[in-house]
């Protein structure tokens, strides 16, 4: 995870904090028992997720302590394929920034829908799906779910790939 603090972060035109003495109020602030802070992140380090993609860390329960909610950056490469999946019992909404993509879904992945920039998408708890990015650039997109830990609900559905072609 990349935090950083510079001048405009701060209000009085003080000099920014160092990154040492943030990093140690980072981390006693992500205590159990401490308060929780407001945090400001940004986007740096990458996972690999259980779909098949590459995702930057952004909001948690691991990175923010936050009970109900995570939030990420997807960037699907040309031609990229997730594998087919769905979130027990987490909603994820979907902000497209740019790029096209399209998204087969249902129980059976028998529906079909395409995004573009500007495109909001809604995806109910336990609907499989499976995104494509069909074009010759990167499709980016800032995903919110209902699972602070991200990755824990997902659940692959190798059945259903044959499904799509």
């Amino acid at each position: 995870m990349c935090i950083k603090v510079s001048q405009s972060d701060n209000v009085f035109g003080e000099p920014a904090l160092c990154y040492a003495h943030f990093r140690e109020t980072y981390e006693a602030a992500m205590k159990d028992d401490a308060p929780k802070p407001c945090l400001k992140l940004r986007a740096g380090d990458t996972y690999s997720g259980k779909q098949g993609f590459e995702y930057f860390e952004g909001i948690s329960k691991e990175t923010a302590r936050s009970d109900g909610i995570c939030m990420h950056i997807l960037t699907v490469p040309p031609g990229g394929r997730a594998k087919a999946h769905k979130h027990e019992t987490h909603e994820t909404a979907i902000y497209v920034l740019s790029g096209n993509a399209v998204m087969y879904w249902g129980d059976n992945l028998e529906n079909f829908m395409t995004t573009e920039p500007g495109d909001m998408v809604y995806i109910p708890a336990d609907v499989p799906h499976l995104p494509i990015n069909p074009g010759a650039v990167p499709a980016v997109a800032v995903i919110a779910r209902t699972d602070p830990h991200e990755q824990e609900s997902v659940v692959l559905l190798p059945d259903l790939e044959k499904l799509v072609p």
